[in-house]
Formats: structure tokens, sequence, C-alpha cells
């Protein structure tokens, strides 16, 4: 019996560029600088050296690789070189990744650290969205309210376009569609359901931190529901935040 030889394409050029982007986040220096940059800010060589505790050559290095793969874009300042991730394709890819693995088999050494775990899984923001239970909680309300119909396949609704002008005085039209959508479900990696993501996503993160009803914890990605936040958000959607563990 013979075998039937593959086609000549049968490693595409997309099998190469698969194999290299994985290539770029298969370091554990690099991968920790894409996880740090999903609190969307930019960070300079020195801080993500710092965080990472790498050398700032070898940082410089790392960043170098990530940028000319295209998952990180570098701003210049005078002396210093600002980075950030590309795009919220590139934190979608991160997140999404984070998300498949396991919770962390050892638990946080020392207090310090003890907390600030359990600061991102009570509330941060995934690049340029709330996640962690503040973002599931948020979400699900929004959701029992019939703001986003999560049956039909993660999609704002026509209630939820008239909420987000009347609650967050957005203009609706800044939440069309373009090449990002509206709305998406974001799988979250400490709570293992959905988040919302896309504009409205955004626009909701935004809107939360102008009105300091949500607030960032330290210099990171953690953020923490205020209790005028709280109050205003059982106003509007019913949240009971105590309940849901966000106090």
């Amino acid at each position: 019996m013979t075998t039937q030889a593959p086609p000549p394409d049968a490693a595409p050029a997309h099998s190469i560029g698969l194999a290299r982007l994985a290539g770029l986040l298969a370091d554990r220096t690099r991968a920790a600088f894409c996880l740090a940059l999903l609190d969307g800010r930019a960070w300079t060589a020195g801080e993500l050296a710092a965080y990472a505790r790498v050398a700032p050559s070898s940082a410089s290095e790392h960043l170098t690789r990530l940028t000319e793969g295209g998952l990180l874009v570098e701003h210049r300042q005078g002396r210093h070189r600002y980075v950030q991730l590309a795009s919220p394709r590139v934190a979608e890819l991160i997140e999404g990744l984070t998300a498949h693995l396991d919770p962390p088999a050892e638990r946080p050494r020392g207090l310090r650290a003890a907390n600030a775990s359990a600061a991102l899984a009570r509330g941060r923001t995934c690049y340029d969205h709330l996640a962690g239970r503040l973002g599931v909680a948020v979400t699900d309300a929004m959701t029992g309210r019939g703001l986003i119909d999560q049956d039909g396949g993660f999609a704002l609704t026509a209630a939820g376009r008239t909420w987000f002008a009347e609650a967050l005085a957005t203009d609706t039209n800044t939440l069309r569609a373009g090449r990002r959508p509206t709305a998406r479900g974001c799988l979250d990696w400490t709570e293992r359901r959905q988040h919302l993501a896309g504009v409205a996503g955004a626009r909701l993160c935004t809107g939360l931190l102008e009105r300091a009803w949500v607030r960032r914890v330290g210099s990171g990605r953690a953020v923490r529901l205020t209790p005028t936040g709280a109050e205003a958000l059982r106003d509007l959607l019913g949240l009971d935040a105590e309940a849901a563990g966000l106090l």
C-alpha cells in the first residue's frame, strides 16, 4: 500500500510564524514582561528589568526580540525607552494563554506576596478592561439586566448601548464595531469565567476609573472597588459588592 505524499505546501508560512511566536513566549523573562504589561501602561526597560529581576542588558535583549516579533511597541522619550503591548489583540492572546494554565501549586510566600495575589484575584485590569472577581461580577450583573447577551455570542444589546449612554455618558457611535469587536467575552484566568472585553469593556473600565468608582492599587494591575463605586453599581446594576467579595 502506497502512502500519498503530502503537497509541497504542507508546512505553510503560518506554521513558521506560529513557531516563531511560540518561541518569543517560551522564555520566563519575556513571559514575565508580557504579563506585567497587561496593565495596559507603558513601562521603561529599567522598570521591567527590576520587576523580572534581571540585568538591564538582559532586559534590553529580551525587549528587542519582543518588539521585533510584533508583541510590543517601543516609544523613546529622552534617554528612556518605554514599551507596551502592541495592541488589544496581543493582550487577548496573553490573557487567553494564561487562562489555560492551572493555578500555581505553591502559595505566595510572605504576607506582602499573599496580599498582592489576593488583590489581583479580587480585581485587576486586563490591558484596558476589568478582570478578576470584579470584572466577572460586573459582567454577570450586566447580563442579568439584559445589557449583555451571552447566549447569542456575547453581544451588547440595544439596552446595553442605552445604558452606556446614560450611565457612563458614552457616545454610542464609539461602541460601533470596527476592527475591534464591540463586545467580546474574555476567559478570566483566576475566575475561569467570562468577563467583558472589546470596545465596551474598555469604555466600562475607563468610565469607572474616571469616576473613582474603581481605583488602582499600587503601581501594578490590581484595582479595587471604592465605597462610592459599590453604591453606584448597586444602583445601576443591582450588584451586591459585599456578597460578591469585592469589598
